[in-house]
């Protein structure tokens, strides 16, 4: 049964003083209309990025049933673009398909054309955004979420349609939480753990739900630790439980469980998973040891994870990011 959850805001308060007053930036100044091939244009043909260790990334292979009903749905969408290529949603959508296969670049630019024609529609800042961290340009992305951030400050949030629906088809995240979670995420993926404070705390003020709730916690809490600020760290994990209904992001729910001592770490190590949920869950595992003074077990574990070939899920980049730091 899904119940109903309502956070206890006041639980948190001791951390919010401790993270200092809310900005979010004005978004006064919008993010340049970039296409896609303006970004690294020394990266091999076909490939989408570069790693943050110098290898080029190339789109996955993906089974015939998986790339032909993509390619369904980015006809579908296609013939909608096509039918009103100004429609906003028509604009977000053809973005959405393409980037689900892989093709980030050619996301990108369908998103800067909806820049373009929808300047103040923070959710082309967004999109865009979050195919600018899956091509390892994070301060690209941290200008546009930042304004996507500003665009939306003051204003109702609203749901946010999932392009590849959970079981119960229930979307469990908005526009305003998505925002702040990627923009937080690039902050952190820039080992830039003192700034993406704010953005989580953004985030947990327009948190509803407990899918929400584990999604923000896990990078909070991780944040928290790597600063060393290990009793706030403690108090993000109070209302986390084992009786939440979390229906999509069950892997931070059971990390948050394994931080509080409630599942064993060995249950949940497993560097060989390409899925991207199983990859978040080996980083975490990977990030717990490391800031639990078993750097050289961390680091390891790291190196592990990047053997698998998920490499736009955000535990193969935040994995990436860290061996980029420790020299490579």
């Amino acid at each position: 049964m899904h119940r109903t959850f309502l956070i206890n805001t006041a639980l948190l308060a001791p951390l919010f003083t401790a993270c200092g007053p809310a900005d979010s930036g004005s978004g006064d100044s919008a993010p340049a209309e970039t296409p896609a091939t303006a970004v690294t244009p020394a990266v091999p043909e076909g490939a989408e990025a570069f790693s943050l260790l110098g290898e080029p990334l190339y789109p996955p292979t993906r089974p015939d049933e998986v790339a032909s009903r993509q390619a369904d749905d980015i006809a579908a969408a296609r013939a909608d673009y096509d039918a009103d290529p100004d429609d906003a949603d028509a604009i977000i959508w053809l973005g959405r398909r393409i980037g689900y296969t892989g093709r980030y670049r050619d996301a990108i630019e369908v998103f800067s054309e909806g820049v373009s024609k929808h300047p103040e529609d923070a959710r082309m800042y967004r999109h865009r955004g979050h195919r600018w961290i899956s091509v390892r340009d994070f301060d690209r992305a941290i200008e546009d979420l930042s304004h996507a951030a500003g665009l939306i400050a003051g204003q109702p949030d609203e749901v946010e349609p999932d392009g590849q629906p959970n079981e119960r088809g229930i979307p469990t995240s908005t526009l305003q939480s998505n925002i702040h979670y990627h923009l937080a995420l690039a902050h952190y993926l820039k080992g830039d753990f003192e700034t993406a404070l704010q953005s989580y705390e953004d985030y947990f003020a327009v948190t509803t739900n407990p899918d929400q709730l584990v999604a923000i916690s896990h990078w909070w809490y991780m944040a928290l630790r790597r600063l060393g600020r290990d009793e706030e760290a403690a108090v993000v994990l109070e209302p986390v439980t084992a009786e939440l209904d979390v229906i999509e992001n069950t892997s931070y729910h059971r990390l948050l469980l394994m931080y509080k001592g409630e599942i064993e770490v060995d249950e949940l190590w497993d560097p060989e998973s390409e899925d991207p949920a199983g990859v978040a869950i080996a980083y975490g595992v990977a990030n717990w040891h490391f800031y639990n003074g078993r750097v050289e077990q961390g680091e390891e574990m790291f190196r592990r994870i990047l053997e698998g070939s998920g490499w736009a899920g955000f535990g193969h980049i935040a994995a990436e990011a860290e061996i980029a730091r420790l020299g490579g």
